[in-house]
């Protein structure tokens, strides 16, 4: 039967294996424990499926079966020698590209050097980075890395773009506007997708357009957006791209990797750093010494791919093309997250933005004597947009008062009520419906954990 997307109570596809109450170590009545838990952290470990668990199983088979002729000739008409063709072309679909414009392969932060080797040429007048501040730790050396190999201290060639003090998020403006001032000092733009802490969805396009116009490299990590949100990279004229693929995609813990190079690119830009499965596949297997790029992004390509972690992503890239890919999807998540949102905003812990902003200032938290006694009072406020185009899935909760145990202690009670979300210190927590496997259920019993959760807390304290 086709996917019923206008019921919010009903599970997309029920091909996901979502852990129990008692695999979490929830602490709940028995006649609960065997039930499935309150999974909102796909935004950081997608959940297994179980497709991926028959086609791991399927390989496996094969590999004690067929040993080496696995990468030849292969039962399931799955030759490994040429793996990452099952999932290229619905990578492609999901990204906005060709196939040729897409490769599976490596881990983010390897593709990231990659890419950056490729496309970061810096010169005396134009060797700037931007990038939005606190990006994902692994982003930040990478940036750093690259600056130093190149001979600059990133002190001064990597420009971290804040929120303006009080806020949380960036404004499209204010990245339009320093990209216009500093483009002719700036060789690469390059942000998240998704903000991985604060769950804002930047403007890709707009972005991409302002940093082209100055001349800019411009590149994306999608950790956090491929599987989340719709893109068309090379419609809008993305430089290039990379992700992981155990969040959204729901890979597996240190899933298979991707990236995306704009097709203008292939026959001006080679790989600087090759290897022999970047090589032309016709031939490959006769081992010549000289090395022949595959054009455009599966160039790039070092070393074959894990046959297990690609079919592990095939498992649920199959999952994705029954159910209509990210239009559908995208419709559906805008409903849940904004189903939580309103339940979120109910309670009578919810801050409103403005008020706990007076409780933490830009770049980190301050004891202020005038909300002495308001900082005491555990709550919350969400630093998420407001806006649904401009997050999504992922709701960030600030938990207040900062820099307290408040986050702690609420994030353990809601484990043990059921809910598993994410911590992010030093005082957020993550939930994230996904549209895929999450229900409007999810969503009412993780905003009524939460409102116990805090009484609880607030009883403890008195």
């Amino acid at each position: 039967m086709p996917p019923d997307w206008s019921d919010l109570n009903v599970v997309l596809s029920r091909e996901f294996i979502i852990p129990t109450n008692k695999d979490i170590g929830a602490k709940i009545q028995q006649e609960n424990a065997h039930q499935r838990c309150t999974y909102l952290c796909g935004n950081s470990l997608g959940p297994l499926t179980k497709r991926s668990k028959a086609l791991l199983q399927e390989e496996l088979d094969v590999w004690g079966t067929r040993a080496v002729q696995g990468h030849f000739a292969h039962p399931y008409d799955r030759e490994w020698m040429n793996i990452a063709d099952t999932v290229t072309p619905l990578l492609a679909e999901l990204v906005g590209a060709s196939e040729k414009e897409v490769a599976c392969m490596g881990t983010l932060t390897a593709n990231l050097h990659l890419m950056m080797a490729a496309f970061y040429k810096p010169t005396p007048q134009r060797f700037k980075i931007l990038c939005e501040g606190n990006a994902f730790p692994s982003d930040q050396y990478a940036f750093a890395s690259q600056a130093r190999l190149h001979g600059y201290d990133p002190n001064e060639a990597i420009i971290e773009m804040c929120p303006r003090e009080g806020e949380f998020t960036l404004r499209e403006s204010d990245i339009v506007d320093l990209i216009a001032k500093e483009g002719p000092s700036i060789s690469m733009v390059i942000f998240s997708g998704v903000q991985y802490y604060t769950g804002q969805l930047f403007p890709m396009k707009a972005i991409t357009t302002a940093a082209k116009a100055q001349g800019c490299v411009c590149g994306w990590d999608l950790a956090h957006a491929i599987g989340n949100v719709p893109m068309a990279l090379h419609d809008w004229d993305v430089d290039f791209a990379v992700w992981c693929s155990y969040k959204y995609l729901n890979s597996g813990p240190g899933g298979i990797g991707g990236l995306f190079m704009h097709n203008k690119w292939e026959n001006s830009l080679l790989p600087q750093y090759a290897g022999w499965w970047g090589h032309d596949p016709a031939t490959r297997f006769a081992m010549p010494p000289r090395f022949s790029a595959i054009p455009g992004a599966q160039g790039f390509q070092q070393s074959n791919p894990s046959v297990l972690a690609t079919v592990s992503l095939l498992g649920s890239l199959q999952i994705f093309k029954e159910v209509g890919m990210m239009g559908p999807l995208r419709n559906r998540s805008l409903r849940l997250t904004s189903e939580l949102e309103m339940r979120l905003i109910k309670s009578r812990f919810y801050v409103p933005i403005n008020e706990a902003s007076a409780q933490c200032l830009l770049r980190g938290v301050v004891d202020s004597k005038e909300h002495t006694a308001q900082q005491g009072q555990p709550g919350f406020t969400i630093i998420t947009p407001r806006d649904p185009e401009s997050r999504g899935s992922q709701l960030s909760l600030l938990l207040l008062p900062p820099n307290s145990d408040v986050m702690d202690r609420v994030f353990n009670a809601l484990t043990a009520m059921g809910v598993v979300g994410d911590e992010r210190r030093p005082d957020v927590i993550r939930l994230t419906p996904a549209a895929l496997y999450n229900t409007l259920g999810d969503c009412e019993r993780a905003a009524s954990c939460l409102e116990k959760a805090f009484e609880g807390l607030t009883k403890a304290r008195l």
